[in-house]
């Protein structure tokens, strides 16, 4: 799988890493769609499916540069690099549209979600009924997660590890969003708000030569979750991969059938009019470390077509689209050049 990049290539790897950590951080929106859109879903798969037992044995004997081509290493570096580094650039401007243009951003989703069900549909010609079967059952779990009630915050660091596995599937399972997932399970203020604020200052401070947040209890309660958090990310990360390899490589129209499916099902969750349901505690709004509400789910509703917004959302949503395709676009004339 490994091979050699151009410096074109390796920079729009780190960009579509960057793209997939942004949606990562976005509920309702997978980092694993943003990789099958890309076309780069497969390699991801099948390369950490090499962080396995025969790559173990070649770093303990110190073959690191075997290690290195054997993993892929080049595209797992510049792609996980992009995901880890859009957390502190990225997704900040992705929270700061959110927060200001919120109908609109949703829209392009939406539209981005349209263009890739037809992207990953166009392709797919196994109409069996088995893979309808599939597709609907993909269909019903989508829908079915956008309806759910979410539980109450828990900070114990077992069931942060457990988030820390499941919150990752969004980036192995495309159209399942790892963020709203953790919404549901009441972690997603703690895990990717709270932490990874207090890892952001405590990197700052660390840089400036500041180590006084050693004597904050409350700084290591934070660092110990998102080190917890992020242990069990990555062996997620690994486990999933393994999984979802062995299933492709056996049923892979199955799969794709349900993950088609499954996108479809999340339209619901990414459905632009919508109103945020905040966080009530004993009556009162409940606020995160930087001073925003707690959303605990939406509301949605029909759109009002009286109104210019909702024509500039229907607007956003056809862009949306279109980005896809010309993404689509974009790949299909690589493949086509690389194959001459």
């Amino acid at each position: 799988m490994a091979r050699d990049r151009s410096f074109s290539d390796k920079f729009f790897l780190f960009i579509k890493g960057l793209s997939m950590g942004a949606a990562n951080k976005v509920p309702g929106v997978s980092g694993g769609m943003v990789s099958f859109v890309f076309g780069f879903y497969e390699e991801l798969i099948y390369s950490l499916r090499k962080v396995n037992y025969k790559a173990l044995l070649l770093l303990i004997n110190g073959r690191f540069k075997s290690f290195y081509y054997y993993i892929n290493g080049t595209f797992l570096l510049l792609v996980i690099g992009g995901s880890v580094f859009s957390y502190f650039s990225v997704s900040l401007i992705l929270d700061y549209l959110l927060r200001h243009y919120e109908l609109y951003v949703w829209s392009s989703f939406f539209g981005m979600i349209i263009g890739s069900i037809y992207y990953i549909s166009k392709d797919f010609n196994d109409w069996r009924r088995s893979n309808i079967i599939a597709m609907a059952i993909g269909i019903a779990i989508g829908i079915a997660i956008s309806f759910m009630n979410p539980a109450k915050e828990n900070d114990n660091l077992w069931f942060v590890f457990f988030c820390g596995i499941i919150g990752v599937t969004g980036m192995t399972l495309p159209g399942l969003s790892g963020s709203f997932i953790l919404i549901l399970m009441g972690n997603y203020v703690l895990l990717l708000v709270d932490s990874v604020t207090m890892l952001y200052k405590t990197i700052a401070e660390v840089f400036m030569g500041d180590f006084s947040f050693l004597e904050s209890a409350s700084r290591i309660r934070y660092l110990k979750i998102i080190s917890v958090f992020t242990a069990g990310s990555g062996f997620g990360l690994v486990v999933i991969s393994h999984i979802l390899g062995y299933v492709l490589k056996l049923w892979h129209q199955t799969v794709t059938a349900i993950i088609i499916g499954f996108i479809a099902g999340s339209l619901g969750i990414v459905w632009p009019w919508k109103k945020v349901v905040y966080k009530i505690v004993d009556g009162k709004n409940l606020f995160d470390i930087n001073g925003d509400k707690v959303i605990e789910n939406y509301k949605r509703y029909f759109p009002d077509f009286s109104q210019q917004e909702t024509w500039i959302a229907i607007f956003f949503i056809f862009m949306g689209a279109l980005l896809v395709l010309l993404i689509d676009k974009y790949g299909s004339e690589n493949i086509e050049y690389d194959n001459k």
